[in-house]
């Protein structure tokens, strides 16, 4: 197992302190008459990443054109983040962490709000968005081997197994398009960034849950780190040249809104808190889904037309996540 102490944080950094129950997403389960059903509010974990990035993709649409991504990435984590540290201060939610822990939160800030959505974007440049959905079905194989280097997990043989069927089930969804997908001297470069931009996201995952075994609360650690996120992304685009734009349009501002509401406040909240709940290997499944989740939406908003190797792709996808995921 690879030491990480210089990397994150010592164990023996932390002071035993009182237990102290601050408002989080435990929380807002045991209002919905969840928290004393495990596998409901584990369920509701699962769903409501799933299904808001899921939607997210025709949000982001309205993102693109006019405003450089790197600054529209910036944008949408400064604005989550404030939206979390405001909730943070309303509800009493401490936001003051050592030094250490600030280095903890800026690492998984640095791989799960910076540059996965950085090196995302710019592999969506060089190739086509079948590609990129397969690529980042990986990302289970990597919280597994990430999981095993770093924290110690075991390797589950269903959860392995699983993935596999998640992997064959993405390569037929995606099948009539990769099909028609011409290959160029761009495809090695966008598949390169892809990989890299997945292995930051897994990276990410892994330092979430590293971060909340330590104690760190999810909601207040996604506050200051999504500040981070935001922050050095717009600093990277002013050093490589780019300049500030905005766009004052309706469908760029709501799309931002949502974005940053659903797509970052709620939706990390529940998936990190869900990966401190039954693993990144396990969790990984709420973003393999969430491919499935686009094509009904395109199904029921623009009239796309499932074939019958997709529609046996989502089938198999569907199959392996339950055999992952069952006891």
């Amino acid at each position: 197992m690879i030491p990480l102490r210089w990397l994150f944080f010592a164990k023996a950094g932390y002071r035993k302190k009182r237990r102290v129950d601050y408002p989080n997403i435990r929380g807002i389960l045991y209002h919905c008459g969840m928290q004393k059903n495990a596998a409901s509010s584990t369920g509701f974990l699962f769903a409501i990443p799933a299904l808001i990035w899921g939607s997210t993709w025709y949000a982001i649409t309205f993102q693109l054109g006019t405003v450089d991504p790197l600054f529209s990435v910036s944008y949408r984590f400064v604005l989550a983040a404030l939206l979390l540290i405001g909730f943070c201060l309303v509800r009493g939610i401490p936001l003051r962490f050592s030094l250490r822990q600030h280095r903890a939160i800026f690492l998984q800030a640095l791989c799960l709000f910076g540059f996965n959505y950085w090196l995302t974007y710019m592999s969506e440049q060089y190739i086509a968005s079948g590609l990129v959905a397969l690529i980042f079905s990986l990302i289970i194989f990597l919280n597994m081997i990430f999981g095993r280097l770093i924290m110690g997990a075991p390797i589950r043989k269903k959860v392995l197994l699983g993935a596999g069927l998640g992997l064959i089930g993405t390569i037929m969804i995606f099948a009539p398009d990769l099909m028609d997908y011409e290959a160029n001297e761009h495809t090695v470069l966008g598949i390169l960034l892809c990989l890299a931009g997945v292995t930051f996201a897994s990276l990410g995952n892994i330092a979430s849950a590293f971060n909340q075994k330590h104690k760190l609360p999810v909601i207040s650690t996604n506050a200051i780190g999504m500040l981070y996120g935001g922050l050095s992304m717009f600093l990277l685009a002013l050093l490589t040249g780019k300049t500030p734009t905005f766009d004052p349009s309706m469908d760029y501002i709501l799309s931002l809104i949502y974005l940053a509401i659903f797509g970052s406040v709620i939706a990390f909240s529940f998936y990190l808190t869900l990966i401190g709940r039954i693993g990144a290997d396990k969790a990984a499944y709420a973003l393999v889904v969430v491919p499935v989740i686009a094509i009904t939406i395109s199904m029921v908003f623009e009239d796309y037309q499932l074939r019958l190797i997709p529609a046996l792709g989502i089938a198999l996808l569907l199959l392996g996540i339950v055999f992952a995921l069952r006891k």
